[in-house]
């Protein structure tokens, strides 16, 4: 069963270490799942389709592919903003190959609402980066997703979030700690507004950077737990593997 997390006036209530990466966490009157990832521990890797381009769509068909390949999902939740082909809509780069490009243009809906950023795995480490500063310099990603907006940057809030925002959804998004070590998957289990989300990383999660992956096909896998959210199918996926038998 998973843990139960409280969080009192922003800060985190120690609790014994456990298997399970994801806890469940409530803030300002809201219930959040959040899963920690360590980088340099966990392997966390993106993905969309199979060697003949069929995409997975969905936690059970990327799980039966690793299993051929003698691995297993252990917590993955929807890796970006797709179009209906689920080819996605900006930078995607999977295993250090490029499938599609950077889009730095403003536009509409949530990926197009400026800032939007850059979830990037290196070796070690992650990232998450606003994007006109990544296509300035492009990092060396092994896996990078691009999407938007951005929820918190340089610790402080996305501009247009407003407190009051009549906007209520299921959200999911990603956010990364300072030192670039741990990676918070973060998947809120009741409709909240933009401004609720975005505060729950940078007030609760302590992370300078966080990037909102999407709203209503907002879904998580969770091996330790058993939770398995379906829904429409998916483009992207982000999630980490580890071996088939369990063993690390």
């Amino acid at each position: 069963m998973r843990g139960l997390l409280a969080l009192v006036l922003g800060a985190w209530v120690a609790l014994p270490a456990a298997a399970d990466p994801c806890e469940s966490v409530a803030f300002d009157g809201a219930d959040f799942t959040v899963c920690r990832i360590d980088v340099a521990r966990d392997d966390l890797r993106l993905f969309r389709a199979d060697a003949d381009g069929n995409p997975y769509g969905s936690f059970r068909a990327l799980d039966r592919a690793l299993a051929q390949r003698g691995e297993r999902l252990g917590v993955a939740m929807n890796g970006g903003m797709y179009h209906p082909d689920r080819a996605p809509v900006g930078l995607y780069v999977e295993d250090h190959v490029e499938g599609a490009g950077i889009v730095t243009r403003e536009g509409p809906g949530n990926f197009g609402l400026l800032p939007n950023g850059v979830f990037c795995v290196q070796q070690g480490r992650a990232a998450v980066i606003e994007s006109r500063a990544f296509a300035a310099d492009p990092p060396d990603c092994a896996y990078a997703t691009q999407s938007g907006p951005m929820l918190v940057l340089g610790g402080a809030l996305h501009p247009r979030f407003l407190e009051d925002g009549t906007s209520l959804y299921r959200r999911n998004g990603v956010g990364v700690s300072a030192d670039g070590s741990t990676v918070y998957l973060a998947i809120s289990d009741e409709p909240v507004n933009f401004h609720h989300f975005a505060r729950l990383f940078r007030d609760a999660l302590d992370v300078p950077d966080a990037l909102f992956l999407d709203g209503n096909i907002s879904r998580l896998y969770s091996r330790g737990d058993g939770r398995h959210d379906g829904g429409w199918p998916m483009g992207p996926i982000l999630g980490t593997v580890e071996p088939l038998d369990g063993a690390g």
